[in-house]
């Protein structure tokens, strides 16, 4: 089930999705506000799956609110302005909905959603890869290619055997999404594939000639899982 967020200045607005969304067969739990600020609190308080935005609203518009999120969710604009589709395709939104917003067309941006949803969702660790979203689309990262993970502020580097990939992740939500006995972190800001660690002295650890420090607060629990296999 799809865990959902409406925020829209117009009662009768937040009415009609929230219609929508019981009628829809796609399974989704919808919370509704008519204030930003609100809505906020709650995304700070508790997961959400995909937010339906109204642009223009009195004391946030919805781009200021979508940007304004660290980890903002799927995105599906709702507004009766055509003008700023440009900047939910910018924004990497799922979709951008006219009003007055056709059932069908509803569907439509949900199940587009959905699709996005099952395809992110965590996977059991017995499988060997892993789909990421990097700018414009979903691409598939096998686990055995995978070196380390650096953490950049709101997103985080995947470095692979290929070439790097850039996500709009925390190191903490994607580090729950892989094997336990295959990774680990090392430090606040690394996660490193324990079979592509070359060597390991002091507090740094090498792959593929690449140093990575190991922080005091991770430094016991690493040595007490490598030593094990020494």
């Amino acid at each position: 089930m799809m865990k959902c967020l409406a925020l829209d200045d117009e009662p009768l607005a937040l009415e009609i999705i929230a219609d929508f969304a019981a009628k829809a067969p796609v399974p989704m739990q919808l919370k509704t506000f008519e204030n930003a600020a609100l809505a906020l609190k709650y995304l700070q308080e508790e997961p959400v799956d995909l937010i339906f935005l109204d642009i223009k609203m009195p004391d946030i518009t919805g781009i200021q609110f979508l940007k304004s999120l660290k980890h903002p969710p799927m995105v599906i604009f709702t507004t009766a302005y055509e003008e700023y589709a440009l900047d939910g395709f910018e924004l990497d939104v799922v979709d951008y909905l006219l009003k007055p917003i056709p059932f069908e067309r509803f569907m439509k941006a949900v199940t587009r959603a959905q699709e996005y949803f099952s395809v992110l969702q965590p996977r059991p660790t017995e499988t060997d890869y892993i789909f990421v979203k990097t700018e414009y689309k979903i691409i598939k990262i096998n686990l055995e290619d995978i070196l380390y993970i650096e953490a950049l502020k709101d997103y985080i580097k995947i470095y692979t055997a290929h070439q790097p990939v850039l996500t709009l992740k925390s190191l903490k939500s994607f580090e729950s999404r892989l094997p336990k006995d295959k990774f680990m972190r090392v430090h606040r800001s690394y996660l490193v594939a324990m079979n592509k660690i070359n060597s390991v002295e002091r507090n740094t650890v090498m792959i593929a000639n690449q140093s990575i420090p190991i922080s005091e607060g991770y430094r016991d629990r690493f040595y007490d899982v490598i030593t094990r296999y020494s």
